[in-house]
């Protein structure tokens, strides 16, 4: 029986160590979505998940395990309280401030608790496991893919759990509960986080996103300042601007069809995570979609469906 164990941990041991001696391929490469790229991720796939839990399991005396208990108390309240009676959720709603047209904001993660989750990423950092970047945005120059959806995600199973629930308890019914046209178009996730840096995140131009609906949530710390990087939400009705700024904790949700711009950033960083929903293969509702009834009781449900792993970018 020994053996056997001394036998299973250094298998184990070697995954890590693999995982930790591979050859990135240069961002000139990812960029310019060279072919060998793509071989890389596909076939070390399996190698860099079995090191993240090789990871996770090493340093579960160093990590803090991260969970729900990091989200704001009165945000988490109200949600546990709407999937089980439903008919509360008006209490969700409430929280969500309307800062421009169609684009909701509140504090989603306790600002006295982002240092953990910071410090989380700090490790993740650490770990040296091969992690591919955002890089299909052209100004994404750090963070790191999320979804199993994508090549290169972080697949550490607690902050995979993590992740899921931010997304299936959180961001769906929430997104439901304020753009009813999204039901059905909000099967499948994505997610990936990203920092702006002063000198390489030059700008992010006006666009819209391949989602049904995105929520975007800010991970600098309280008094961890930065200048710049202001969000500018367009209003295509009235061709106003309006130009919103980041604050810790705070998340911003909208629809994937609302025009957003980020300006440079002059100094400091700004570090954030960003979640999508979609349908099948990419659906996203049409801007014409008559906006359905739905009951509450149907909002606060996770849909059987299955992973169709094709990511945006």
């Amino acid at each position: 029986m020994t053996h056997t164990v001394l036998v299973k941990e250094h298998t184990q041991g070697s995954q890590l160590q693999r995982a930790r001696a591979l050859d990135l391929p240069s961002r000139e490469a990812m960029l310019h979505r060279d072919m060998s790229v793509q071989r890389f991720w596909d076939e070390n796939r399996m190698l860099l998940t079995d090191a993240w839990k090789e990871w996770e399991a090493s340093e579960k005396d160093k990590l803090f395990t991260i969970d729900e208990t990091l989200l704001d108390a009165k945000l988490r309240n109200a949600v546990e309280q709407a999937w089980e009676n439903p008919t509360t959720e008006t209490a969700v709603a409430d929280l969500w401030e309307q800062v421009s047209p169609g684009v909701y904001q509140t504090q989603f993660f306790d600002p006295a608790r982002l240092a953990d989750l910071r410090d989380y990423f700090a490790h993740v950092a650490d770990a040296n496991i091969p992690l591919r970047p955002p890089y299909g945005i052209a100004l994404n120059r750090h963070g790191a893919m999320l979804d199993q959806r994508s090549e290169g995600y972080l697949a550490a199973p607690n902050f995979q759990a993590f992740y899921n629930a931010i997304l299936e308890k959180y961001m769906r019914p929430i997104a439901r509960l304020l753009f009813p046209e999204v039901m059905g178009f909000d099967t499948q996730t994505f997610g990936f986080s990203i920092q702006y840096q002063p000198g390489m995140d030059t700008s992010l131009r006006l666009h819209t996103d391949a989602s049904a609906a995105t929520m975007n949530v800010n991970l600098n710390l309280p008094g961890e300042e930065y200048t710049g990087s202001e969000l500018d939400l367009y209003d295509p009705a009235t061709r106003n601007v309006k130009r919103v700024r980041f604050e810790p904790g705070v998340a911003m949700i909208h629809r994937g069809s609302v025009p957003h711009a980020a300006h440079p950033i002059t100094s400091g960083t700004r570090t954030n995570l960003v979640f999508w929903l979609y349908g099948d293969r990419m659906s996203i509702p049409s801007p014409r979609l008559q906006v359905p009834a739905i009951d509450a009781h149907d909002r606060w449900t996770v849909p059987v469906a299955v992973s169709d792993a094709f990511a945006p970018f």
